[in-house]
């Protein structure tokens, strides 16, 4: 099923790993930065759940970004990475290189 060729699908399989790594990294920033918070003033406290929020959300996408990587990398093995998961067509390159874990072709991502 698949179109490209192993430099491709080693190229691609690069890309995610590394992206996996970096979110790897920032959710572990962000899960420290949480558990560092020790204020007893009422003020510092408000402020520092405001911004817990604000990490906690940031680290949510995070987390959503990694399951659709970890997806792609499932996909890639077997065979099927490139192609729509809702219509089998192939999924342009340029898409792929501004959202390499995309499962859609840009008609069904609509």
């Amino acid at each position: 099923m698949t179109e490209f060729s192993a430099e491709e699908l080693t190229h691609r399989k690069g890309q995610l790993t590394q992206r996996l790594a970096e979110l790897g990294v920032r959710l572990h920033g962000i899960e420290d930065e949480l558990l560092s918070h020790q204020s007893k003033d009422w003020e510092d406290l408000a402020t520092e759940r405001e911004q817990d929020e604000v990490l906690t959300s940031i680290g949510d996408g995070g987390k959503e970004e990694i399951r659709m990587i970890q997806a792609a990398l499932k996909r890639l093995s077997e065979g099927e990475y490139g192609f729509c998961t809702t219509c089998g067509a192939r999924i342009t390159d340029e898409r792929l290189d501004v959202l390499p874990a995309t499962p859609f072709c840009r008609n069904c991502a609509h």
